[in-house]
């Protein structure tokens, strides 16, 4: 039972983290990195604070006695996870989203998942378990799922395209060797999670109990805000947009403010909303913890392209786009289900 609890929390995590940045398509006036680094210092500087003083009884007490080598090396982790994001973000400007997306999550599921077991030297161990067949047939199936995903996305932004005239700017070589390394480093944000488990641990001995995990965000994301920080701040240094925190251009521009900084709230919420479920889900996986993160980002671009079904995204679209989109999704299902029952039967078995 707290295997599909675990599943469940999973699942509200990567719902919230499916629909985050939608907020920016209201938002007025503001350049990228303008909403960028505002809904970045909500989710990554701000709410780790905040929640985790909330929620870990002795807060300073728990960090003064916490091993400071899991601190340093898990906020040099959540670093590289923030230029992670940032080569996300480049990659798409060459590739588009769809493909980078499926490129650069597929890269981040796989590696993210394994990174863990293959450092503590558990995977040889782990894969003898019973459930471990499931756990690899479901990963398999996960990556093929997000695959499928990124062809359909593909697809759709080529019909697109055609329907409304415009040229698409696409340059293979450009944009994927960043791709590749914008998954390999946000892969690295669930390995730094697993470095900062001491952390985490000394936690629960204060009586954290399953809010335990909030503690490693403190370290985690304040490491991406760092990175992320400083390319959004040489960016409004050079397009001079610092000002757009203040007013806006236009005669309306000053009523959209408040609206801005609102939808910036609400992304830094839902992004990190993600890992907040995640934190619960993953101290109730039992025997394969290692999957959480697998479970994570097949859910994630599962209710990512469930949502654009629901707004309506995909309904210009030939027929074969939708149909190849279609088998994308029970692919992905089928590799949920399989993390889950392989999940459950090694939960049994201890």
């Amino acid at each position: 039972m707290s295997v599909i609890t675990g599943v469940v929390l999973h699942a509200i995590g990567a719902s919230a983290a499916s629909v985050c940045y939608t907020p920016q398509k209201r938002t007025i006036g503001w350049s990228w990195q303008t909403y960028w680094l505002a809904q970045a210092s909500i989710c990554w500087l701000i709410l780790p604070l905040i929640v985790a003083w909330i929620t870990i009884p002795q807060l300073s007490q728990v960090l003064k006695e916490a091993p400071a080598d899991a601190m340093l090396k898990t906020f040099l982790l959540g670093a590289l996870y923030g230029v992670g994001g940032t080569a996300f973000g480049i990659a798409i400007r060459y590739i588009g989203f769809s493909l980078t997306y499926a490129i650069a999550v597929g890269i981040s599921c796989v590696l993210g998942t394994l990174l863990p077991p293959l450092f503590h030297g558990q995977l040889a161990m782990i894969m003898d378990r019973t459930g471990s067949g499931w756990l690899t047939v479901g990963i398999i199936c996960g990556i093929l799922g997000i695959a499928l995903c990124g062809a359909a996305g593909r697809s759709k932004e080529i019909d697109l395209s055609k329907q409304e005239g415009k040229k698409m700017t696409f340059s293979l070589s450009k944009g994927l060797p960043i791709c590749i390394l914008a998954g390999v480093l946000s892969a690295v944000y669930g390995f730094s999670l697993d470095q900062g488990q001491p952390i985490a641990d000394m936690a629960l001995k204060y009586g954290a109990g399953n809010m335990q995990g909030n503690v490693i965000y403190i370290f985690a994301n304040s490491g991406a805000f760092l990175t992320t920080s400083i390319y959004c701040v040489y960016l409004h240094l050079k397009n001079k947009t610092f000002k757009e925190y203040r007013v806006l251009a236009g005669k309306n521009g000053v009523y959209a403010m408040p609206l801005n900084f609102i939808m910036a709230i609400i992304t830094g919420i839902l992004w990190y909303g993600q890992f907040f479920f995640y934190g619960l889900g993953h101290v109730r996986m039992g025997e394969f913890k290692f999957s959480s993160w697998a479970i994570h980002m097949i859910m994630l671009v599962l209710f990512s392209s469930m949502a654009g079904l629901v707004m309506k995204e995909w309904s210009s679209c030939r027929p074969v786009t939708r149909f190849v989109l279609l088998v994308a999704l029970l692919t992905l299902i089928a590799a949920v289900l399989m993390l889950s029952y392989g999940n459950y039967l090694g939960d049994t078995a201890k």
